[in-house]
């Protein structure tokens, strides 16, 4: 009885997905089939993830082969290398390859992979622009590292990094140029970011974020990588590492149904019941996947459709580790925050260890962790198991090691500890000498043992230790000082916030959550947008405000209403306007048939029940007759309110107007822990109020009383007198002094008669008056502020930032149109 005869099978691609592929089959069934796999590489099989260490010279080529020639000989395989294939042709059932070959098949694989995103920017087809997804990719940067010089790679992604790491051990100079705020941002939250580019920068890497490249800059050859702001980066070496996209072009030109890649159902069969799809290629259940444990799935369940068997591939949880030496990192799940979900976070910053769990509904679905990944495994299987972790809640962030044990008191731990043992690294102070100044110098406070002992004054951190040694060695005499904590992530209050951003130097959010030891992954709303405040009134020029941490309206730089519609507030200096700007204003009403034109209580002209994707328009209407925002919407100077003073007024003592304009164009601008409103009124009879507002001025002969701390809304409070002035220059001066002075000690949310009442008149008038060299001092740093706050938000948005703020969800003509 004769066999019967094989049935032919064609492979186009040589990739991992087809290798495993062909493992499962050939053990299942190795006389099934003739095979014939096409690679468009002049090469056998390889590892691709361990293209890295490839790179970097930790392996060779010949260390990732997975089927050499001798494995393809031993099992019958035809294997065509070098061949890439042009054409399927259906209804014939061949294959054709750009060299002529043409192959016939009963059973076809797609496996094509995926392609390489090369942005299309000036420049980018220029000798020393490299791809990074094959061999070739390796050893044309390995050509260039040969050179040394300075490279540039773009994307801060996996590839991106790792071949960033390689570069570097090459002995090249890497830069890394990132779109988004954060590193690998698909894989990590901003926390495991922000640690990955600490390690990156430690390596001697150097990391730009949020950096959008403009052009590659050369004549003959990548001389430079210019970005969006005009900043150009050396570079002899440029990598596109941005992401890939599935090769799905030969399957579609053959009449394939695609999408982004290829479709597939369950069984891998696309919609040619003779043809399959695995790999990058491929598009299951509107997801491709780029990551091997799922190519690995698919090649499983596609050896068994081959032969016959009965399977199904129903997607996959990715779980990712980066292959960078001496980088512990692991990401698997969903992390994303939302509604239902929890989070469990621990963070040991001394150790630089950040471990994240996302749970729903009592089931982990999202795993983030970073210097400590040896529990990544067993999270990612509860993951996958749908595991209820009820009972493992109090103890499950530690890992599996210490499940089932009892928790260890942290006082009993810290009553343990020998009276040598470090407490304060910072200072060296160690458990016996607090103690004893405790003991010796009866300090009942945590400021007292700072004073004495210098323990916890520096960075901080051993804060919640030194205060645990209180409570061991006073008793029940001890009682932690109410210090009112920013949120319910932190135990620290606002002041030691902004203490510990000098100290340690933080300049990101994700650095100071790390640092400070947060209990959340990325905050919250009440902490996040007084965070962003600290850092960009501390940092500048370093620190790039987070549009994602301000509420709604200070995001889209308009008050919104109860109705959902916004309101327009143009700034008038010092409440003046002319009939150019009116008429624009009369206008834009008319245009955009705005409902409403009201005067406010601060001499402006307020339009009410604006459409929020008009905004960008109106601006650029009112942005031409130089009218711009007015502030009305953020923690910020609003208004500077005058009265006409001696320029028409016969009682007035000085010009009022002149003063108010100069305040308010000097003042306008940086953000602010309140708002902030002004009034200089041009005689004793404060016809502008000037004695209700955070900072008054009254004019009186000899010059200027200079007033502050006052309030006219839920509060009602009288201004104090701060100091006299006797020119407009000073009277700026001491006013700007005092806003900064405000700026840099003042709570998120607290408005200056708060702040004064809660530093003290005393040390307020110290700085802002009687110190002259501190009083410059402040307004010096004021005026480095105001160089990159004083960019009308409105014009910028006029000219396209931020579009997506504005942007409907819905476009409801086309709606209509469409019924």
């Amino acid at each position: 009885m004769t066999s019967p005869a094989k049935q032919k099978l064609v492979i186009v691609g040589n990739g991992m997905a087809p290798g495993r592929m062909l493992e499962h089959l050939l053990e299942a069934a190795p006389e099934r089939f003739e095979i014939t796999i096409f690679n468009a590489e002049p090469r056998v099989n390889y590892d691709r993830i361990m293209l890295s260490p490839v790179l970097s010279g930790e392996k060779a080529y010949e260390d990732i082969v997975i089927h050499d020639d001798a494995w393809y000989e031993g099992h019958g395989i035809r294997l065509l290398k070098g061949a890439r294939v042009t054409g399927i042709d259906r209804s014939a059932k061949t294959v054709t390859a750009a060299d002529g070959t043409v192959a016939a098949y009963d059973k076809l694989v797609v496996a094509t992979g995926s392609g390489p995103i090369v942005i299309p920017v000036p420049g980018h087809k220029l000798p020393g622009v490299v791809a990074y997804r094959d061999l070739d990719d390796v050893e044309a940067m390995l050509a260039a590292a040969g050179k040394g010089g300075h490279a540039v790679v773009i994307g801060g992604g996996l590839l991106g990094l790792e071949a960033a790491a390689g570069l570097k051990m090459r002995g090249m100079e890497v830069t890394v140029l990132h779109l988004m705020g954060h590193l690998m941002e698909r894989q990590l939250d901003p926390a495991a970011g922000y640690l990955l580019e600490r390690s990156m920068e430690a390596r001697g890497i150097r990391i730009i974020t949020r950096a959008n490249t403009h052009a590659i800059v050369g004549e003959s050859h990548v001389e430079a990588v210019r970005l969006d702001d005009d900043t150009e980066i050396p570079a002899d070496l440029v990598v596109m590492a941005v992401g890939i996209r599935p090769a799905a072009e030969l399957a579609r030109e053959a009449g394939i149904e695609a999408g982004r890649g290829v479709l597939v159902d369950d069984a891998m069969l696309t919609s040619d019941p003779d043809i399959l799809a695995i790999g990058e290629c491929v598009e299951h259940r509107g997801i491709c996947y780029g990551l091997v444990a799922p190519l690995y799935e698919m090649a499983k369940v596609a050896a068994k459709t081959l032969i016959g068997e009965e399977a199904a591939y129903g997607g996959s949880v990715t779980a990712t580790k980066l292959k960078v030496t001496g980088v512990d990192l692991y990401s698997a799940g969903d992390f994303a925050e939302a509604e239902g979900r929890e989070e469990i976070v621990l963070r040991d910053a001394a150790a630089g260890v950040y471990k994240r769990l996302v749970l729903e509904s009592n089931r982990i679905i999202g795993v983030v962790l970073y210097g400590e990944t040896a529990d990544g495994p067993w999270f990612f299987d509860l993951l996958k198991k749908g595991t209820d972790v009820t009972e493992l809640r109090d103890t499950l962030i530690f890992g599996q090691a210490y499940q089932g044990g009892a928790q260890l008191d942290p006082m009993a731990a810290v009553a343990a500890l020998p009276d040598d043992a470090e407490i304060c690294g910072c200072n060296g102070i160690s458990k016996g000498t607090i103690v004893k100044a405790i003991r010796e110098k009866g300090l009942t406070a945590l400021a007292e043992v700072r004073a004495h002992t210098k323990a916890s004054a520096s960075c901080g951190t051993c804060t919640g230790l030194v205060e645990q040694l209180m409570q061991l060695t006073l008793g029940d005499a001890y009682s932690k000082s109410a210090v009112e904590p920013v949120c319910g992530c932190t135990d620290l209050g606002h002041d030691d916030v902004r203490r510990l951003i000098v100290a340690k130097e933080l300049k990101s959010i994700p650095a100071l959550m790390q640092e400070l030891e947060w209990r959340s992954s990325g905050g919250c709303a009440k902490c996040r947008p007084a965070l962003n405040y600290y850092l960009l009134a501390t940092w500048p020029e370093e620190y790039r405000d987070d549009g994602q941490s301000r509420f709604v309206n200070e995001r889209v730089h308009a008050n919104i209403q109860k109705n959902g519609l916004y309101s327009v507030v143009p700034r008038m200096w010092g409440g003046l306007t002319n009939p150019t700007e009116l008429r624009a204003i009369a206008d834009v009403a008319d245009k955009f048939a705005i409902p409403m034109v009201k005067m406010t209580g601060g001499q402006r002209v307020d339009l009410v029940g604006v459409k929020k994707e008009d905004l960008p328009a109106i601006w650029a209407d009112l942005s031409k007759v130089g009218l711009v925002s007015g502030h009305a919407y953020g923690k910020a100077l609003r208004t500077v309110k005058t009265c006409v003073g001696s320029t028409w007024c016969r009682f007035g003592t000085q010009d009022a107007m002149g003063l108010g304009i100069k305040l308010e164009k000097s003042l306008w601008g940086s953000w602010t822990p309140a708002k902030v409103k002004l009034a200089v009124s041009g005689c004793p009879r404060n016809c502008s109020e000037s004695t209700c507002k955070d900072v008054g001025i009254i004019c009186v002969d000899s010059g200027y009383e200079i007033h502050y701390a006052g309030a006219a809304g839920l509060d009602i409070k009288g201004t104090e007198v701060l100091c006299h002035a006797k020119t407009e220059e000073e009277t700026v001066e001491i006013v700007a002094a005092l806003i900064q002075l405000y700026r840099e000690q003042g709570r998120y949310l607290e408005r200056i008669y708060k702040w004064a009442k809660r530093v003290g008149e005393e040390s307020i008038k110290e700085a802002v008056v009687d110190d002259l060299d501190k009083r410059r001092a402040l307004v010096e740093r004021f005026a480095i502020s105001q160089k990159h706050a004083q960019d009308d938000p409105w014009a910028a948005r006029a000219r396209g930032a931020d579009a997506h703020e504005f942007a409907p969800l819905y476009d409801f003509a086309k709606l209509e149109a469409a019924e």
